[in-house]
């Protein structure tokens, strides 16, 4: 399906914040969720928490809707959304993109606004489907600082048909839970953490390379990987959260404000990797 297909089959709900268009497709009911353990924080909480410790010099958006997670930045801002609809309060210095992020990243002027300070923190949470949430991934980690952190939602779906690509139940995730195969196969120099939000997951990618081409070398053999047609089967495992960490032993590392110090003395990539390893040793919520 081409992306205009897919949008009018999504009925414009939620992906990039598409507002509802209602009647596209009926609603399944849904499948029993998956058991584990409860989160204690949201999304929301979490990116707030990370602007609090990280301090960042800009931030990065993808996915604005009603400006819920925009609404937690204190920094130079960019949201993209090609229909945004904002209602929350912002309190950040931004520039808003209404077009797509493919589109977006094709401007020349994308990062202007930011005066040629990289990016510090990024949030992904457009179109719910995988290739775009790694296309996503693949064009902010070229303009990531050394020690920038990228935040994924909707990563954790509570059942596999709340990960269908065509969407049929009314809380989705899409499939954006397979960037992770993909991230974990093709990176193995990034640190990956999957996160126990309320209610979809969230994930961090750190010790990134804006050098790497790896996923742009070998992005038409993961796009023909990822794009699979319904139904979708997501593994126990990861239904279970088993490799979750909990939100806030996430914030409650020492890490993050060391994290800021070293970003700010203009420490090399190399540098951050000690940090890291604290972040990758986090106990997993989920059973065994």
């Amino acid at each position: 399906m081409s992306r205009d297909e897919l949008i009018e089959a999504l009925g414009r709900q939620n992906p990039e914040g598409y507002q509802e268009k209602g009647g596209a497709l009926p609603w399944a009911s849904p499948d029993p969720p998956a058991v584990f353990p409860t989160g204690t924080s949201t999304r929301h909480s979490l990116l707030a928490a990370l602007h609090e410790h990280l301090r960042p010099r800009t931030y990065w958006e993808v996915g604005v809707e009603r400006g819920r997670s925009l609404q937690q930045s204190r920094t130079r801002s960019i949201g993209v959304d090609p229909y945004f609809k904002i209602t929350a309060p912002l309190q950040c210095d931004v520039r808003l993109f209404r077009e797509t992020s493919d589109s977006y990243f094709r401007r020349s002027d994308a990062f202007e606004h930011f005066d040629g300070v990289p990016v510090d923190l990024a949030f992904i949470d457009g179109m719910h489907l995988a290739e775009f949430a790694l296309r996503d991934f693949m064009n902010i980690e070229k303009q990531m600082s050394p020690g920038g952190v990228v935040v994924l939602d909707d990563m954790l779906p509570r059942n596999s048909l709340e990960a269908f690509r065509v969407r049929r139940t009314k809380a989705w995730t899409g499939d954006v839970y397979k960037v992770h195969e993909v991230l974990a196969t093709y990176r193995s120099d990034l640190t990956l953490v999957p996160v126990n939000t309320r209610p979809t997951g969230s994930y961090l990618v750190v010790g990134v390379d804006p050098s790497s081409t790896v996923l742009d070398d070998h992005y038409a053999e993961i796009e023909a990987a990822l794009t699979t047609p319904d139904p979708q089967v997501v593994p126990d495992g990861w239904l279970e959260r088993r490799s979750a960490v909990d939100p806030e032993d996430v914030v409650g590392l020492p890490v993050w404000e060391k994290v800021a110090e070293l970003r700010d003395r203009g420490a090399g990539r190399e540098q951050f990797t000690p940090l890291w390893e604290q972040l990758s040793g986090l106990p997993a919520v989920g059973g065994p």
